[in-house]
């Protein structure tokens, strides 16, 4: 793709979740922005390495693997909005709104963004769970950035994890930033509301420990950081709860987004 193909199909995918530079003067409006974060994450080497990402959605976190020097670069999502975890009141409506509201096609926007970049990266559509060295064989590096809040049993996802992770496995999730300034050294979690696809919210000390719990061992951690929002994230209200939750974001993560912490760890034998 030249720029302009680019910017024609960029404008004509009906959401994009990650914010991504397709050529020169050329960004996906995104719901969340990785880019003023991405280096803070404590990424191992990955130069020569056979590498996963999991939950790709668009591909970012993939995408700059490959950017990084990875040899093989895998990234897997499901394809049917009806395969995610819905809760009860979300179950009957849920996959047909997104579908509507996404497109029907989930992958369109990893697809767009493999043809703009010229990458070689393959998605593969298949879910978290079902994750299985004989089929997809072992990894050198597996990341998965986002997405054990949207999971009802982030253990198991966890453990799936583990199945192909020959090396290194780089976890960068949500947090609840109160709990973890709370109690920073017990493992609190915060299950999410009915109407939103959020289960369980961990304190970062939740986080070490769900990794421990499915069989990593943890050798390092970052602070809290947040990762921002982008172009099309719903407007915020400006309610007094509101504004003091973004000052604790500030003091704590040193902004304003969805406060994250990442953990580098390997399979404990």
């Amino acid at each position: 793709m030249n720029a302009a193909e680019a910017r024609e199909a960029a404008a004509a995918h009906p959401l994009w979740y990650h914010t991504i530079e397709l050529a020169h003067g050329v960004v996906t409006p995104g719901v969340f922005d990785l880019r003023p974060t991405v280096d803070r994450l404590p990424w191992p080497d990955v130069r020569g390495k056979r590498c996963l990402d999991v939950g790709t959605y668009d591909g970012f976190l993939a995408f700059e693997l490959e950017k990084r020097g990875a040899a093989e670069v895998v990234a897997v999502d499901i394809d049917d909005h009806t395969l995610w975890d819905w809760p009860y009141e979300m179950r009957a409506k849920g996959p047909e709104f997104l579908a509507t509201l996404a497109g029907p096609e989930k992958g369109a926007g990893f697809r767009i963004a493999k043809a703009a970049l010229e990458s070689r990266v393959e998605r593969v559509a298949v879910s978290v769970y079902d994750l299985d060295p004989d089929e997809l064989g072992s990894f050198d590096v597996v990341v998965c950035g986002s997405l054990m809040l949207h999971l009802r049993d982030p253990i198991r996802a966890l453990e799936a994890i583990r199945g192909v992770c020959g090396g290194v496995f780089l976890s960068a999730e949500c947090i609840d930033l109160p709990l973890t300034a709370i109690s920073p050294r017990r493992p609190l979690v915060r299950l999410g509301p009915g109407h939103e696809v959020h289960w369980w919210v961990p304190s970062a000390a939740a986080h070490r420990r769900m990794l421990e719990a499915a069989g990593f061992t943890v050798e390092r951690t970052t602070r809290p950081y947040v990762v921002g929002y982008g172009q099309t994230h719903l407007s915020r209200s400006r309610v007094p709860r509101q504004m003091a939750r973004d000052v604790l974001q500030r003091v704590l993560a040193g902004g304003v987004g969805v406060p994250h912490a990442a953990a580098v760890c390997r399979p404990a034998y």
